[in-house]
């Protein structure tokens, strides 16, 4: 049975992205697998790393039990939307306040390299545009994506990280968010 981690980094509880977790969610289940869920607009933290990595702030109730869920999971599913090219700063801030080093991963003294500690989990990113995502691959160089797979979850050791884009969001009737929502659940599905 694989054990599933959704992690949904939308702040609006109404948005289109807790639709698509919730489908991820149902077709996960649907195939057996293990699924647990973190939302991080309802985590009570300080997304803000005051002291950079100087000096170690205690993590929050919250942020100790979302790192238990990172964990214990095999497979991360991160559903996001794109705000400004980049990520919510919730969503930021849960990553700056969690993936930290001998966490997430280790340097190594007097090198400049470092030690991968969350090797052995994939991850899937599914974000939501509002500009087709062909377009934010060539004309913007999809700098979300590029800090979440490869700056952070990649960087940490997580791999295969697979991105799937969901839009454009704002000019989609019902049809065309059924037939996401239905590719979602086929992901969850598969557990992708």
């Amino acid at each position: 049975m694989k054990k599933i981690l959704i992690i949904n980094g939308h702040p609006n509880p109404s948005s289109f992205n807790y639709a698509l977790a919730e489908y991820y969610k149902n077709g996960a289940i649907q195939s057996g697998a293990q699924v647990d869920m973190i939302t991080i607009a309802t985590l009570k933290f300080n997304p803000n790393l005051q002291f950079g990595y100087q000096k170690r702030i205690e993590l929050e109730e919250d942020l100790i039990e979302s790192w238990e869920k990172i964990k214990i999971a095999e497979h991360l599913v991160w559903i996001h939307p794109v705000w400004w090219g980049g990520l919510p700063a919730i969503t930021k801030g849960f990553i700056d306040r969690l993936f930290l080093p001998g966490m997430a991963f280790r340097y190594r003294e007097n090198s400049i390299w470092w030690d991968k500690l969350l090797k052995g989990k994939t991850a899937h990113i599914i974000t939501t545009l509002d500009q087709p995502g062909w377009y934010y691959r060539l004309f913007f160089g999809r700098p979300s994506v590029n800090q979440l797979k490869k700056s952070t979850l990649e960087f940490c050791g997580i791999k295969p990280v697979k991105v799937s884009y969901i839009g454009v969001i704002k000019t989609s009737d019902e049809k065309q968010r059924e037939n996401w929502l239905r590719k979602v659940f086929q992901f969850g599905l598969k557990n992708k």
